[in-house]
């Protein structure tokens, strides 16, 4: 059975929803660890991901927003 991976959106989106679920209750601590590892799975591949991104746009002198100069 092949799953289809998530977009970067979904994968962020998801996380954002794990982050208000934590937040907006209290779990049994069994659900808030899972919930836990889910995030940070999540949060890894999204930062990774975002890393990658920025060094294509490095590799093709793409100025990136932190490194613009005001004139």
């Amino acid at each position: 059975m092949s799953e289809k991976k998530m977009t970067f959106e979904e994968r962020l989106a998801r996380l954002e929803e794990i982050v208000k679920t934590v937040e907006g209750k209290t779990l049994p601590l069994e659900e808030a660890m899972k919930l836990y590892q889910e995030g940070k799975a999540l949060s890894d591949e999204l930062s990774k991901e975002l890393e990658q991104a920025k060094l294509k746009l490095e590799e093709n002198n793409v100025p990136l927003e932190e490194e613009k100069v005001d004139n």
